[in-house]
């Protein structure tokens, strides 16, 4: 008796071949073999259509001819026992016979026991649950695999990726889940993922915020790959969400991430109505910057030099425009921010305190759309045209400020008549190659121009060229390479009334390679492993007269050059399912390369020009001092239950790139500084320990996060230093060590009406300059607050929808205020006054607290419009709190005063209208 699939009552006999197909198409060779051998065959003619195979085997046998000719195939035959019939079967097979106690296993199973499994040496059969069919969207089955008499593997892996049906880009932080199995994965930043599945039928479902959620049934017979598209999601307009996939706050193993959709920024009312991605990052917990209106980002205590910030893998120096008011990124080209805080993934490196990782959407791969706003100060526009229909696409994207009328608004007499502009465009290209690769290639540049006093100009500029490809090696193996080249410069143009004229310019160039392999090995370990090198070229610093008979001299500083290089490999190790390990090893190399000449000073005396023993010459290229070590990166997740677990993370990290500053906050016009003879490398430990929670189906998050940082050769200035112009800049600088620790707690709503989240952290940021001499101590060497130490931060942030169109939001922030150094006291000598400063940031400046409110009104969501538009309606600073940017003294009269300047001391308001089509 043959026991055949329930598959074989659908099956038709074989038609006419068709007279135009080729000999090598399986269809034509399959009518050969019926004439040749008297074989009768039973198919459908769909399974075969398209399929080339090669020539027939020589043998005799019928069954070694199919073996041969279906190999590659997913189709496996049966023939029966007097060779007169032959079944071709698509992924599964057939039985003729079953194992002893098969019908003694459970019912509801259907699963032959291992024991019987062995006498059979045949994998179990597979049978579909209808029921279970009735409740899945219908996008048909996906029969994944082969099945084959000599597998009999418990599990086996599914690969693939995770796109965006219309625009063709990856979905990153997919969650993933297997129904009744209880297991699943999230996808990464290309949108790949694995599971390891057991032989047999299961509902795979997927959900995150931004795409439409999707159930696709799978039938496992063997290791494939099943690509899945999802179509956009409408409910994204009801959110306010930092994370794309609540699911991955308890899930991922990494510790101390944070991921902000751009569009989720909309509701959050901000100065001037600008949708700001970075302003948002600021009221996370742990991240905060030295005051309002400052560049930066101090994340865990760390400087600003400390955080690496890419836009599509490209470096940006700075990401801002007018004094950190601004981004300088185009919201409507700009599709996330993920920021990692603790140990981060193996393949970054290069800075100390956090990776802000920006990617830009890619383009509409169908029609042509855009979108743009227009507000009090600026004017934005992103267009998307598709190259190729659903394969390549372009956007583009442009800024402009108007922007003078706020510089004579401000509570400032000398910025009366002052001026600043600014503008920034990215143009990005995307392109899917074959079926599992992509090319992206990004073009943007930023400038801002402005004049705070009538005699001198101030500019700055990015510049950046990234180019990324995503490959597929083999089965398991992906490949990327990254390349790109980011440029910073910035200028003054002084022209004043007396013969002084000049033109003083600074930049640094850095070109960048890196290529990595991701892989699975095995069923619990995926492998990322590769190299990364950077080139770095920096202008010091140059100044020109200007002008007949000029009495300054001209300077030019010699040019830095340095390499940079890592190798790396990382595993994410999932041993069981509670259990999680991101495990890493990372290893870089540095070295300051010529022609440069590096002065030698005498041992047992202060760095200064008295104190030089020597110097030494070195040619073009010629490296100048290696630096490097290890880093270790252990991050782990333990699952408590289904929505609770415990993340901890342990690293370490080298810098080999300093900022040279001796201002409160970070200014465009601070310079690098590479590491070279006389200046380390900056180094750092960190520990983290954390609880994260979810509540009501992700509704809710929690987290609580504790952390310790330990910095080792952290760069500080000397009092009344010269650092800009300086070719022995390290006769005016310091090195010492530093420390950061605190806890982070975090509060989200993601769903309903009202939805949020509120921050809270309690962190100390301290440092240490303990030298063998005096002029080298800061403090008497003790440990003194940073200049954006704020111990108590505080961030709430709600907004609340009442209907579809109409929601009101809400920003308020609290903070401590920054340590400051006071005059304690007047001395004269000489017939000279004098003024006796406190020991460094001994003091603090009032608190700061804010609060912003808007309204956003959304057009009506009639389908066929030519645009959807959106007005934001904002107040910020609505309480007209006038936090002190900054403490200064001044001396009249023999006494000395302390004034207080603040950037918005009144409440601003804004109206902004954005339109999509």
């Amino acid at each position: 008796m043959v026991l055949v699939m329930s598959l074989l009552p659908t099956m038709g006999f074989a038609q006419e071949s068709k007279t135009d197909q080729e000999a090598s198409d399986l269809l034509t060779i399959i009518k050969k073999l019926e004439a040749e051998k008297g074989v009768t065959f039973f198919y459908l003619d769909t399974w075969l259509e398209g399929i080339e195979v090669a020539d027939i085997s020589a043998s005799d046998d019928i069954r070694d001819i199919l073996t041969d000719l279906l190999a590659d195939t997913e189709l496996n035959f049966f023939v029966d026992r007097e060779q007169k019939r032959v079944y071709l079967l698509r992924n599964t097979l057939v039985y003729d016979q079953l194992p002893e106690g098969f019908f003694d296993a459970e019912a509801d199973s259907l699963q032959a026991t291992p024991e019987a499994r062995q006498i059979a040496q045949l994998p179990p059969p597979v049978f579909l649950n209808d029921g279970a069919r009735q409740r899945t969207r219908n996008l048909g089955i996906a029969r994944i695999g082969k099945a084959s008499a000599d597998d009999l593997a418990a599990s086996y892996t599914l690969t693939g990726r995770a796109l965006r049906s219309d625009t063709g880009e990856p979905i990153p932080d997919l969650a993933l889940r297997v129904r009744n199995l209880g297991i699943g994965t999230v996808t990464d930043a290309q949108g790949n993922y694995q599971l390891q599945l057991p032989r047999g039928y299961h509902v795979l479902s997927a959900t995150a915020m931004g795409v439409a959620s999707m159930e696709r049934q799978v039938v496992i017979y063997g290791d494939g790959t099943l690509d899945l598209e999802l179509e956009e999601g409408i409910e994204l307009l009801d959110e306010v969400v930092v994370e794309a996939d609540a699911a991955a706050n308890v899930e991922e193993a990494t510790s101390g991430t944070e991921t902000i959709e751009s569009e989720a920024s909309k509701n959050i009312p901000l100065v001037l109505g600008e949708r700001d991605i970075l302003q948002v990052a600021r009221n996370l917990p742990g991240i905060s910057s030295a005051g309002e209106g400052s560049s930066g980002f101090n994340v865990r205590g760390g400087r600003t030099d400390q955080n690496l910030i890419l836009l599509d893998d490209g470096v940006i120096y700075n990401p801002t425009h007018f004094f950190g008011i601004f981004q300088a990124l185009n919201p409507f080209t700009t599709d996330r921010l993920d920021i990692y805080k603790a140990a981060p993934p193996v393949e970054y490196g290069g800075r100390l305190s956090s990776i802000f990782d920006i990617r830009s959407t890619n383009g509409n791969t169908e029609k042509i759309s855009g979108e743009g706003s227009i507000g009090p100060v600026t004017a934005n526009l992103a267009l998307e045209v598709p190259l190729k229909q659903e394969r390549s696409s372009l956007i583009a994207g442009a800024r402009g400020a108007y922007a003078d009328w706020i510089l004579r608004s401000l509570d400032e007499e000398s910025l009366q008549n002052s001026q600043a502009s600014f503008f920034d465009g990215i143009v990005r290209v995307h392109s899917l190659v074959g079926e599992d690769g992509a090319i992206g290639a990004t073009g943007y540049f930023s400038r801002d121009a402005f004049s705070i006093t009538q005699d001198s100009l101030y500019q700055y500029s990015n510049a950046l060229l990234s180019l990324r490809w995503d490959h597929k090696i083999s089965e398991n193996t992906r490949g990327t390479l990254v390349a790109g080249n980011s440029d910073y410069r910035f200028g003054i143009d002084f022209d004043g009334e007396s013969n002084t004229d000049f033109e003083l310019d600074y930049g640094i160039n850095q070109t960048q390679l890196k290529y990595f392999l991701q892989r699975p090995l095995g069923d619990k370990h995926r492998l990322t492993y590769g190299v990364a090198a950077n080139f770095y070229s920096v202008n010091p610093g140059s100044r020109e007269a200007q002008g007949a008979n000029n009495a300054l001299p001209d300077i030019l500083i010699p040019r830095e050059q340095a390499l940079e290089g890592a190798l790396f490999i990382g595993d994410t190790w999932t041993p069981s399912e509670k259990w999680q390990w991101e495990l890493g090893l990372r290893f870089p190399f540095y070295t300051a390369l010529g022609e440069a000449t590096q002065r030698e000073y005498n041992e047992g005396e202060p760095r200064s020009d008295a104190s030089v023993s020597g110097t030494t010459e070195y040619g073009s290229l010629e490296p100048i001092r290696w630096y490097g070590g290890p880093e270790a990166r252990l991050a782990g997740r333990y699952f408590l239950d289904e929505t609770s677990s415990v993340k901890f993370s342990l690293h370490n990290a080298y810098q080999f790139i300093h900022t040279l500053s001796n201002n409160t906050t970070i200014s465009p016009i601070d310079t690098w500084k590479l590491s070279d003879f006389n200046i380390a490398p900056q180094q750092a430990y960190q520990g983290s320990l954390g609880y994260f929670r979810n509540f009501q189906d992700n509704t809710y998050e929690f987290s609580v996060e504790g952390y310790y940082k330990w910095m080792v050769d952290v760069l500080d200035f000397k009092t009344g230093s010269e650092l800009f112009l300086n070719q022995n800049v390290e006769t005016e600088v310091l090195q010492g060590d530093g420390q950061a620790y605190g806890v982070e707690v975090l509060l989200k709503k993601n769903k309903g009406k009202l939805n949020g989240w509120l921050g809270y952290t309690y962190s100390r940021s301290l440092y240490r300059f303990d030298g063998e001499f005096e002029e080298e101590r800061i403090n008497d060497g003790e440990f003194f607050p940073s200049n954006f130490d704020k111990p108590h931060d505080f961030s709430l942030i709600a907004n609340y929808r009442f209907t579809r169109r109409y929601s009101v939001s809400m920003n308020f922030v609290y903070q401590t205020g920054r340590p400051i150094t006071y005059p304690v006291g007047t001395f004269r000598l000489n017939n000279t006054d004098y003024v006796f400063y406190s020991e460094r940031n001994a003091f603090r400046i009032p608190d700061f607290y804010r609060l912003d409110l808007g309204i956003n009104i959304e057009g009506n969501h009639r389908k066929n419009k030519l645009a959807h538009s959106f007005w934001t309606i904002s107040v910020y600073n609505v309480l007209g709190r006038n936090n002190p940017y900054s403490v200064f003294f001044v001396s009249e009269g023999g006494e000395v005063k302390a004034l207080q300047s603040s950037i918005f001391a009144i409440p601003v308001p804004s109206i902004t209208y954005n339109f999509k089509f």
